[in-house]
């Protein structure tokens, strides 16, 4: 069976090298290809639930080995944690200690079962991302563009200018990718942290926008070099042209259309 044929049927693939090697079809075949490794990286689209559904068995898995050392997320701020709380948790305490409302843009009953699963796996749940109360700070602050390289800076420019359906001002380009850059940059120094607070042997997975697991734009970038991590892409709908900057890709059945243009214009026009 090709790579794309079993896209075409909807089967959920791990594939390594552009699928020089027959792909994994479970989620204990990808653990056997990507680790050992202190960093897992799970990139995702947020709207695409068997993402989240490969998170959480990633998670189960490796707490049942005893390999899981954290679970850092993107949908929780930096300095938030379930550190200290027992396996046992409830919910609300957990959503607690992780300051964690669905006003904030993360729905709780989408990402709470990946949550859960590293609390009952025993380990600590940590917010990786920016705190909102810096973002201000960070759209003007310079220094943040020269943290990579000129072309992975241009092309993160691009991005924001793509993502926004060319309705951002010109002169708000540079400020919005600076949030990117610092996002990108706090989830490196708390998964670095929780990689050395957790010891040798274990693994830290985060769990982030695919665009932020990019090798040659996000994460990766900011940890430092002597820190080993593998990146796992989850992909909706079949491979795309060029090469994928991750170790492995999962693919999974497409999404229904949405025009997110159309709605991020509604969005302006508010």
């Amino acid at each position: 069976m090709t790579c794309r044929t079993a896209v075409a049927l909807g089967l959920g693939l791990a594939l390594l090298g552009a699928c020089a090697h027959p792909p994994p079809a479970t989620v204990p075949a990808l653990l056997d290809r990507v680790l050992p490794t202190p960093v897992l990286m799970l990139g995702e689209q947020h709207d695409a639930p068997e993402h989240q559904a490969l998170q959480r068995e990633v998670v189960q898995a490796l707490a049942a080995r005893g390999q899981l050392g954290a679970l850092v997320m993107e949908m929780a701020e930096q300095g938030r944690q379930t550190r200290g709380l027992p396996a046992d948790a409830s919910e609300d305490q957990v959503r607690a200690s992780l300051n964690w409302t669905d006003a904030g843009g993360w729905p709780w009953p989408v990402y709470g079962p990946v949550v859960m699963a590293a609390v009952r796996g025993g380990a600590p749940v940590i917010g990786g991302n920016l705190p909102r109360a810096q973002m201000r700070g960070a759209m003007g602050n310079a220094a943040l563009d020269g943290l990579i390289g000129e072309p992975a800076l241009a092309r993160q420019r691009e991005g924001i200018r793509e993502g926004h359906c060319g309705l951002l001002p010109e002169s708000q380009i540079a400020p919005m990718t600076r949030i990117q850059l610092a996002r990108d940059l706090a989830m490196a120094q708390t998964t670095a942290q929780a990689v050395r607070d957790a010891g040798p042997g274990k693994t830290v997975v985060l769990v982030a926008g695919n665009g932020h697991v990019r090798r040659d734009l996000g994460v990766p970038l900011y940890l430092p070099k002597d820190l080993g991590h593998r990146v796992v892409m989850a992909q909706a709908g079949g491979a795309k042209d060029g090469a994928t900057p991750a170790d492995s890709v999962w693919f999974t059945p497409p999404q229904p259309p949405r025009d997110h243009c159309a709605e991020l214009r509604q969005q302006f026009k508010r």
